[in-house]
């Protein structure tokens, strides 16, 4: 059994740890909030570009602009994962790679060259540690997230598609749908697929000025960086909201430990009184025979 003082020292630990954890949890229970506005926000203008872009994909052949182009031979696939800089937030970074990798070996089991481009240092190194190709990586950009960011992001993927080096672009990040919920992600940006035929018919007839060429020009770019921008919003809020229910989770966790700690310093300290009285009794009984 541990001596008093082991256990008091290790009572005292805990109750730092709890501390820690406690300030952490509500720094980002704090972020949250900004975060899930902003996407709650962006998510609908994000819906609504996709929708229109869609059915003006449908309109016009994949020649009018070279991100609407849909390479005959698909060799190259580019993967842009988004993760986070910091851990302490449970399995919400192991969930990103998991998905990013079972569709990176998805795609080299049809042949295919994968490379990645990573926003986050957990995905960076996760990514480095599988021998996969990173055409370029961005760290410590979350806490300064803006439109600029995803702008940067959205130029490097439109060159590598335009240049022939990448054939289809996937964006991968954790969709944030509740507290408790984030669901990792992966969704195709490039080709832009076209709407269905029936879809168009059914939906909302869209009137387009200028011409279509022009539009596509002033668009494409953009819809691309809404895309991206809406993933790193996206990844953040649900960053958030994973890292503060994993220290709440070790908030109680350090709770249980201390309550089991004191239980155990109870029996010690109780321990060692009845031995100290054992000795007492048994010395006044050797000094009486």
């Amino acid at each position: 059994m541990p001596s008093l003082k082991d256990v008091k020292l290790q009572i005292a630990g805990v109750k730092k740890t709890k501390q820690i954890t406690r300030a952490m949890g509500m720094v980002a229970s704090a972020g949250l909030r900004g975060a899930q506005q902003r996407i709650e926000r962006f998510r609908p203008y994000a819906n609504k570009f996709n929708t229109m872009l869609s059915d003006l994909a449908a309109r016009t052949e994949g020649a009018d602009h070279a991100l609407l182009e849909n390479h005959e031979e698909k060799k190259n696939v580019l993967i842009l994962l988004i993760t986070s800089d910091r851990g302490l937030c449970g399995a919400f970074n192991v969930n990103l790679i998991n998905t990013a990798l079972k569709l990176a070996k998805a795609k080299e089991s049809e042949g295919k060259k994968v490379s990645f481009i990573c926003v986050g240092r957990k995905g960076r190194d996760a990514i480095r540690k599988n021998d996969f190709q990173i055409l370029s990586a961005m760290t410590d950009v979350m806490g300064s997230l803006n439109f600029q960011v995803a702008t940067s992001i959205g130029n490097t993927i439109s060159h590598t598609y335009t240049e022939y080096n990448a054939d289809e672009v996937y964006l991968v990040y954790s969709e944030f749908v509740s507290m408790s919920r984030q669901v990792p992600t992966s969704m195709p940006l490039l080709p832009v697929v076209p709407a269905e035929s029936e879809d168009t018919a059914g939906g909302i007839e869209y009137v387009y000025e200028p011409n279509v060429g022009v539009l596509l020009a002033e668009l494409l770019p953009r819809y691309l960086n809404v895309q991206i921008y809406r993933g790193l919003l996206d990844n953040f809020a649900s960053e958030n909201a994973a890292r503060m229910f994993a220290m709440n989770n070790a908030t109680n966790n350090c709770d249980e430990m201390i309550g089991s700690l004191t239980l155990l310093f109870n029996k010690t300290r109780q321990t060692a009184i009845t031995n100290e009285l054992m000795d007492i009794v048994g010395g006044a009984n050797a000094l009486q025979s």
